[in-house]
């Protein structure tokens, strides 16, 4: 498998990681930092924000998943996918920590 598909499943697993925060936090009316707000990912965005941005992350995700051909047939390219889930979640939870008061 070329190196670029290993990058694409990378990646694929850290959008669709952001998707997760942002879509929860959406629907349930809740504002939450997004690379929009002031300052960008500390501030608050509205609850539409988070959705709209949630629904660009899953879409980009997707696509990336696809083109990094993961699958359970192909174990590497799923390891490289869970890094990226992993690798994303940690740093979210650490960044989100810092997130402004309501």
């Amino acid at each position: 498998m070329p190196w670029y598909d290993y990058l694409a499943a990378f990646f694929a697993g850290m959008f669709l990681a952001n998707v997760v925060p942002h879509f929860v936090h959406g629907v349930s009316g809740d504002p939450f930092p997004t690379p929009f707000a002031r300052p960008p990912g500390r501030g608050l965005s509205s609850p539409t924000v988070n959705v709209l941005w949630a629904l660009l992350n899953l879409v980009i995700g997707y696509i990336l998943l696809r083109a990094g051909h993961v699958s359970r047939a192909n174990h590497a390219s799923l390891g490289v996918f869970f890094a990226g889930v992993v690798l994303l979640s940690i740093q979210l939870s650490i960044s989100f920590q810092k997130k402004q008061p309501r």
